[in-house]
């Protein structure tokens, strides 16, 4: 899946970047059939000011004909945060391809 990566008051590394677009991938096998009209992956530093050390937020907006899938995490570790973004959007594919076939079904009966 083809993802546009934005960074707010951080730098893009390539190890990032790669660490993001293999996630990504992995949400393929949950889409299935689905197509996705875009895709963008927002990571960064919160910017609210903290006692201790850096917030890192990851966000991402997965646009599906009909419904725009929305995701925003944060933590104390940035890779930590692009993995639960990642697992709670799988989660909410699953359930918009539940309430399709739903939707299907009901309308067939």
């Amino acid at each position: 899946m083809k993802c546009k990566i934005q960074t707010k008051n951080i730098e893009l590394t390539e190890s990032i970047k790669s660490y993001v677009e293999d996630k990504m991938n992995m949400l393929d096998k949950y889409l299935g059939n689905l197509s996705v009209v875009h895709c963008d992956v927002i990571i960064g530093t919160d910017g609210g000011h903290h006692n201790k050390g850096s917030i890192y937020k990851a966000e991402i907006n997965l646009d599906l004909p009909g419904e725009m899938l929305s995701v925003t995490k944060v933590e104390e570790d940035l890779y930590k945060a692009i993995d639960k973004v990642k697992d709670h959007l799988s989660q909410m594919i699953i359930k918009h391809k539940e309430k399709k076939i739903d939707k299907k079904r009901q309308s067939i009966s």
